[in-house]
């Protein structure tokens, strides 16, 4: 089981990186889980990559022939 959410830390990276943003109570855990979505996809999609090349491990290679498909299909 994943330990708490980091909410401190996440409101504070948000505010560092847009600091004229004002955010409501809930959003910080919506970005959290986008960002923990699509890292889960990119990792399926570099493993799909990595068994399709008959490789045991997922290396960099492969999430960079993946990246730009996930990113295509994670934009809204």
């Amino acid at each position: 089981m994943v330990g708490a959410v980091p909410r401190g830390k996440i409101k504070s990276l948000i505010k560092m990186r847009l600091p004229e943003l004002r955010l409501d109570g809930a959003v910080d855990l919506l970005i959290f889980l986008s960002c923990e979505l699509f890292l889960q996809r990119l990792a399926t999609e570099a493993r799909l990559k990595a068994i399709e090349d008959k490789s045991p491990v997922i290396t960099s290679a492969h999430i960079r022939a993946v990246a730009k498909t996930v990113l295509k299909q994670s934009r809204g």
